[in-house]
């Protein structure tokens, strides 16, 4: 993940604190068991982490961590899921209809840092997990 690790370093933290949720996210995902972390980087449009579970067969992953790179300046992160995997109890996401590699997906997106959305976040990564161990 030498690619991934070079992005963060050179990713300056502004107000928003994106980055730091980013990396929260990331921690959170490395503490998670039988999966592989696919880094797919686009410079000025995205730079997307992608969790699969090693039990997976129909799909590429269970949740997509795109940092948005319109604004080099003012990063700001689009956290979606398939629509199936996940629960949203506080209706936070974005329903974008084949939005998530051609199937339903559900879009968080963070403009700045808030404890309580990426918490809100790592639970949303858990039914995706739980849902893709299964899988």
């Amino acid at each position: 993940m030498e690619e991934l690790n070079n992005f963060i370093a050179e990713w300056k933290e502004t107000e928003s604190k994106t980055r730091q949720a980013f990396t929260e996210l990331i921690e959170y995902l490395q503490k998670m068991e039988n999966i592989t972390l696919d880094f797919n980087a686009r410079p000025g449009i995205t730079y997307s982490l992608r969790p699969k579970h090693n039990n997976q067969e129909n799909r590429a992953l269970f949740a997509m961590i795109d940092v948005i790179d319109d604004d080099p300046e003012e990063k700001w992160l689009s956290v979606c899921f398939y629509g199936d995997m996940i629960s949203d109890p506080d209706e936070l996401g974005d329903l974008i209809p084949e939005g998530l590699l051609g199937d339903d997906g559900h879009c968080f997106d963070m403009y700045e840092y808030n404890a309580e959305e990426v918490e809100y976040l790592k639970n949303r990564l858990d039914d995706a997990y739980k849902a893709a161990e299964k899988s």
